[in-house]
């Protein structure tokens, strides 16, 4: 028998062995009885300042002989059935290999997938390997000099790799548990299996996609790094071969012959968003925002949310905040305890920024994006690459109010306010490298973006007191939340030429490392088919 335990609540720190013995105290069961345990759940519960306290969920699977006289409050038992995986048919017929552009969460999920169940793809990612990338990425916070292929947007691993490497999704899909499952297999920390709020951390995920790539590899799967996907060749409404040029000092074109392209490509993907549009990809333009990064002492936070009175050794506390306001909303989204605001850009001239922790998560500051939501009515023109165009546009406004070189402009929250270019740093010292400098940035923002801002942080300070503290430090912009596009499916996750499949967050149908794992995984069922 397999029993959830439910609604065990804890105010000390304690062992794991400690929880189950609670555990079995609390719901007299003798402990001789369990075969084997497993925490399904661990929260912090600080509604009341005065009393936090974690709340477990364990499960436990019990020997044949223990039989429970009455199930009580709070004890679910559990199907056992339930517990196995569904065996996956495959009855693909075709002998060609796929061939998957982008080596995000995405499509390593999907490569994963198809190499698991005997199918062989080609991996094509414009970037680096992950542990060259990660070189790319230091030597442009050190020097200011940017990789346009390999940099905190591009390379193996996706955007998520150098952010906080959240897992938390709005997703209520079994597939949830098969990404856990996954990046603990490849040596993700245990507690990301239970914990409410689970994060990876930059740190780990480096070596667990270094990891994920290697087992890839020894099932038969390839990967073609620095090797731009440019270009496709279409007959009869289907697909026929990928072009490619690899990025090096001969710039070598390759051409694979495919009928099965999966385009999991990021959402800053700007010159492949471009190609499919001239090669009549059905696309639309969507919804996404744009803001600005803020940071606050990450020891202000634990203080609104912990409160002064608890013992335990919580950890550094995380907030998530929405304003909904006459004409707009505003949000924090991203939000990194005891993180960096990370240089983001992706083209020359550009200034985009995003926020990352390590799994410690013990910098001396938080940061959260800002976002005020942005709609089709606000772009010019009727091309759905509109909404593209209106973020580099902000990007290319910040680089120069940063120095054109490749400095973030920021601004002290008490100026932003009173519109009035910053000239000074408080007691907040912002974390961006290479390097800021003090601007207004109401000077490039929309007005409708600054007016909600505003109104967006003097709400979130009635819900965490300091949140609107004058010092804190704001860096713009940040505009790459979400895909400005949607790539249009069908049923069967073909886009409207045959055997191309748009994936992920760049092609609209994701929004994190979770969301776009997971449908990666949808499009391998599918092509498995």
């Amino acid at each position: 028998m397999i029993i959830k335990l439910e609604n065990i609540k804890i105010r000390e720190d304690i062992t794991e062995e400690e929880l189950i013995n609670e555990t079995c105290a609390k719901f007299k069961i003798p402990k001789q009885f369990i075969k084997k345990y497993e925490i399904a759940k661990k929260s912090i519960d600080a509604r009341d300042k005065n009393d936090i306290f974690y709340n477990y969920s364990v499960i436990l699977h019990l020997k044949d002989e223990y039989k429970i006289k009455k199930i009580a409050k709070n004890i679910v038992v559990l199907d056992e059935n339930e517990q196995k995986a569904e065996k996956i048919k495959v009855t693909r017929k075709s002998n060609a290999r796929p061939v998957i552009i982008g080596a995000g969460p995405a499509g390593l999920f999907c490569a994963l997938f198809l190499v698991e169940n005997g199918i062989r793809p080609i991996v094509v990612e414009q970037g680096s390997m992950v542990e060259k990338r990660k070189k790319d990425v230091d030597q442009f916070l050190a020097k200011g000099k940017l990789n346009t292929l390999s940099n905190v947007q591009f390379g193996e691993g996706g955007a998520g790799t150098f952010s906080d490497g959240k897992l938390t999704t709005n997703l209520h899909n079994p597939l949830c548990k098969t990404v856990i499952d996954t990046f603990v297999k490849f040596g993700a920390p245990e507690q990301i299996s239970y914990i409410n709020k689970p994060h990876i951390g930059t740190d780990n995920l480096i070596k667990i996609i270094a990891n994920i790539r290697n087992y890839i590899i020894e099932k038969g799967g390839e990967f073609l790094f620095n090797t731009k996907a440019e270009d496709f060749i279409i007959e009869d409404n289907k697909v026929k071969s990928v072009i490619c040029t690899t990025k090096n000092s001969t710039n070598n074109k390759l051409t694979i012959e495919t009928d099965t392209v999966v385009l999991a490509i990021g959402h800053s993907s700007r010159d492949m968003f471009r190609t499919l549009y001239e090669k009549k990809v059905n696309m639309e333009r969507k919804n996404f925002s744009v803001g600005v990064r803020i940071e606050h002492k990450q020891e202000m936070i634990n203080k609104a949310q912990y409160g002064d009175n608890t013992k335990l050794r919580l950890p550094p506390a995380e907030y998530k905040l929405a304003y909904h306001g006459k004409e707009r909303s505003c949000y924090t989204f991203c939000m990194c305890p005891g993180g960096v605001v990370m240089a983001s850009s992706s083209e020359e001239k550009t200034i985009v920024t995003n926020g990352m922790s390590e799994f410690a998560r013990d910098g001396e500051n938080a940061n959260s994006a800002v976002l005020v939501n942005v709609t089709p009515n606000d772009f010019e023109g009727n091309s759905p690459l509109a909404g593209m165009y209106f973020q580099q546009e902000l990007e290319e406004k910040a680089f120069i109010l940063g120095g054109s070189n490749y400095y973030a402009p920021i601004q002290r929250v008490e100026d932003f306010m009173q519109n009035k270019k910053s000239t000074s740093i408080g007691e907040i010292k912002p974390t961006y490298m290479p390097g800021v400098t003090l601007s207004n940035l109401q000077e490039i923002l929309p007005s409708f973006i600054t007016e909600t801002l505003k109104e967006g942080i003097k709400y979130f300070d009635t819900k965490i007191k300091g949140f609107a503290n004058p010092d804190a430090i704001m860096t713009g912009v940040e505009t790459r939340s979400s895909s400005p596009i949607t790539i249009k499916r069908n049923e069967k996750m073909m886009a409207n030429i045959y055997g191309m499949y748009p994936c992920g967050e760049g092609a609209g149908y994701a929004g994190g490392i979770m969301s776009a794992s997971i449908d990666g995984i949808k499009v391998a069922l599918e092509i498995l088919k």
